[in-house]
């Protein structure tokens, strides 16, 4: 990964990260709500992720991708069941874990398309 890919990368990722948190903690209390904000945030940095690497991906390889990726959402669920529905903590709680999580993903898929394993799709 080039420098100049790496900045663009970090740019996507952190900003992605940024918003899943927000909505993540904004919505702790609403079970499954925060989930419809935060998956279209991370389709749309899987995208412009490729982009980065001159990879075009439609919507719906976009979703594959974060779909194959989002394993450790059961983590996020099990979270969200234990603390999301306490005020403050559940907040602080769940924004963290879906900024984590979004963070993680995204240059795990980052990695994917420096190495040429996610083809234009």
């Amino acid at each position: 990964m080039t420098s100049e890919q790496k900045r663009k990368c970090r740019f996507i990722i952190h900003g992605a990260s940024t918003a899943a948190g927000a909505m993540g903690g904004g919505l702790a209390q609403v079970v499954a709500m925060d989930s419809l904000i935060i998956v279209p945030i991370q389709v749309a940095m899987v995208i412009s992720l490729g982009n980065v690497f001159d990879v075009k991906l439609s919507k719906a390889a976009a979703e594959a991708t974060v779909l194959s990726a989002s394993a450790t959402l059961v983590g996020r669920a099990t979270s969200q069941v234990l603390v999301g529905w306490i005020p403050v903590i559940g907040n602080a709680i769940n924004a963290a874990t879906a900024a984590g999580i979004t963070e993680a993903m995204g240059w795990a898929v980052a990695g994917q398309f420096e190495k040429g394993l996610i083809k234009n799709a």
